[in-house]
């Protein structure tokens, strides 16, 4: 993704958005556990509910990942992130070989239609180049039964099975012009009765107080 430079490679949001997150650290800041080389190729799904812990380089929220020497290059380096059936996959040819290889596979990521592709930078203690050369998009063609077709249609957030995500208010569908207009159609009715309803209750009320006095 670059060349000559130092490079970054995948995509990063601010906290609390709703996304699927593919962002490399550059540098070393969390060391308990597991060591890791760095630069660190890490993803995460964001239902909207989670934050960035750059602190630890984001581990709690993180899906997989993997090491990518990519600083200070003469060749062009890529990332390939591939979705199709429920199923993420991201693999790297950073060694000028033009070989892919496999970096983060999760199965069972649900992501919604209408969504957009992004491209940002952050950076913590460690200033770097960020160059992103090109982003190209395929729409893959994949044949599903009906039943795969309404379960895709009915994902409204991103969530990953067996991974429990913070609640979040699914968004409703939108009212249909039919819909609307029946709302506003019997609550003008109902404003109606329920002032005619009381106009006779007041003119009853007051008939009976004409009464008491004669």
């Amino acid at each position: 993704m670059g060349k000559g430079r130092r490079t970054c490679m995948g995509m990063a949001w601010p906290s609390g958005t709703r996304r699927i997150g593919c962002s490399q650290a550059q540098k070393r800041r969390y060391s308990p556990g597991v060591q890791r080389v760095f630069p660190y190729i890490s993803a995460m799904v964001n239902n909207g509910s989670l934050s960035y812990d750059h602190e630890r380089d984001g581990r709690p929220t993180e899906l997989g990942g993997c090491t990518a020497i990519v600083r200070n290059l003469h060749y062009d380096t890529f990332l390939v992130i591939r979705y199709v059936k429920r199923h993420l996959t991201i693999m790297m040819d950073i060694d000028g070989k033009h070989e892919w290889r496999d970096c983060i596979e999760v199965p069972g990521v649900r992501l919604p239609r209408g969504y957009y592709f992004g491209t940002s930078s952050i950076t913590g203690d460690l200033s770097d180049n960020h160059d992103v050369i090109s982003l190209k998009l395929f729409e893959l063609t994949v044949e599903r039964t009906p039943e795969e077709e309404k379960l895709h249609r009915d994902v409204f957030l991103p969530s990953v099975d067996n991974m429990k995500l913070p609640e979040m208010t699914a968004p409703l569908p939108p009212l249909s012009g039919l819909a609307l207009f029946l709302i506003v159609f019997f609550s003008l009715v109902f404003s109606v009765f329920a002032i005619v309803i009381g106009i006779i209750l007041y003119n009853k009320w007051q008939d009976q107080s004409r009464k008491r006095f004669y």
